[in-house]
């Protein structure tokens, strides 16, 4: 089980203090020992780890991981040029895109890995002739997630090139004189690494059709307990799995796969944290509910709203002296004008009221929201209300805080408005 970066009072109380409310917080050890944990994923020949850059395309984190040796993956063509910008070879980039947006010969050309996800996608990367050769990615058929909303993979997702057409596949890769070099699943977030090896076992299966495949890329969604009682994937146990399928390749076939992995909620997410400041306490009354109401919400972190999804909340007095008031249950909520703006929905559903039992904070308290280091900054609803996005912060394995994303200002909300 991971260690989880929640911010003390001291921290929640001096992370106010120097950036304001909110702010997300990352912390540069925890972002060290996961890559170390992805780094040692054992496979039998060879591995390459990427990080999924769309869980946080922060620079500073990019640039940290780029050191500790793992390569990116990234979901557009915009997110490839972030990576690269931040001072990543392309070599070390590879792009698995529903769109192959505008940029894509110049990032070929300049080196990066394109995966094709269609047999259209698949003629146009083939007649760019990249000298790397093309990935495919390839729907097997099955997907595993904790939701409809993670799952990435069968009849009702539109992610890859749906399994009966890897034939077509290999024949448009010959036509173009192109060899199709890595196959890739991506089949959502779970936790089951027995589950997740039976799914690449299928894949597997396809590259008979596909000689010229030296690598496999099984994707990533690794889970991460955020709270507890929630299950977290077993990396050694998946690495195990995926090394034996591997290994029953090479003695059926010959061909000594290459694996690749590709996480990124494993990487980031219980490395990062919210501190927010309670801005009011409500009640509905006797039947009702007490609403503490927090200046964070779907402008930081829509995983709540979107998924039900759960994360540790805590509170801190402003002063440190006045003690907090007796455990109750309650509601947290968000600033925006908008009822789904809920930080405690119930487990899996956004639609439910989740009560957490906490201590009542009162106004100008603080707030801490765990679990924030993926999808949270990343995929925040940025704006809304015409709330600027919030600073983030890296602590340092000293304890010392940089800024590496400074606040908007008001007037860089709409700075881009033509009128």
């Amino acid at each position: 089980m991971q260690a989880r970066f929640f911010p003390d009072a001291p921290l929640a109380r001096d992370v106010a203090a120097r950036f304001g409310t909110p702010c997300y917080v990352y912390d540069a050890a925890h972002l060290d020992r996961a890559a170390d944990a992805v780094l040692s994923f054992a496979a039998p020949f060879g591995l390459t780890a990427r990080f999924a850059a769309k869980a946080n395309p922060n620079r500073a984190v990019l640039r940290r991981f780029a050191a500790k040796g793992l390569h990116f993956d990234a979901s557009t063509t915009f997110e490839a040029e972030r990576v690269i910008r931040a001072g990543v070879e392309p070599s070390r980039v590879q792009v698995t895109a529903q769109m192959l947006g505008e940029g894509i010969e110049r990032l070929v050309a300049a080196g990066v890995r394109v995966t094709a996800c269609s047999l259209a996608q698949l003629e146009r990367i083939a007649a760019l002739r990249p000298a790397c050769g093309v990935g495919l990615r390839i729907n097997p058929g099955a997907g595993s997630g904790a939701n409809n909303r993670t799952q990435v993979a069968g009849r009702d997702a539109s992610f890859g090139l749906w399994h009966e057409q890897v034939s077509d596949a290999a024949a448009i890769a010959r036509r173009h004189g192109i060899a199709i070099r890595w196959a890739h699943h991506h089949v959502g977030s779970g936790g089951d690494p027995a589950k997740w090896a039976a799914i690449a076992a299928t894949t597997l299966s396809f590259l008979d059709r596909l000689p010229d495949v030296d690598t496999v890329n099984l994707g990533g969604g690794f889970k991460v307990a955020r709270i507890d009682g929630e299950k977290e994937t077993d990396l050694a146990a998946a690495a195990a799995e995926a090394a034996g399928l591997l290994r029953a390749f090479a003695e059926r076939t010959g061909r000594r796969l290459r694996l690749e992995v590709e996480p990124g909620t494993w990487l980031v997410a219980n490395a990062g944290a919210i501190v927010a400041r309670v801005v009011d306490v409500v009640s509905t009354g006797r039947d009702g509910h007490v609403f503490v109401k927090i200046d964070a919400g779907m402008a930081e972190i829509l995983r709540p709203s979107l998924y039900g999804a759960q994360h540790p909340i805590g509170f801190a007095a402003a002063d440190g002296a006045r003690p907090l008031g007796a455990p109750q249950p309650l509601l947290v909520v968000g600033p925006c004008c908008e009822s789904g703006d809920l930080l405690t929905p119930a487990p899996g559903d956004p639609e439910g009221l989740g009560h957490r039992t906490l201590p009542l904070p009162a106004p100008g308290d603080l707030c801490v929201i765990g679990g924030a280091g993926a999808y949270c900054a990343a995929m925040a609803a940025r704006n809304y209300n015409s709330i600027p996005a919030a600073p983030e912060v890296m602590q340092a394995a000293d304890g010392s805080l940089a800024l590496v994303r400074r606040r908007q200002t008001f007037e860089d909300v709409f700075r881009d408005e033509s009128c």
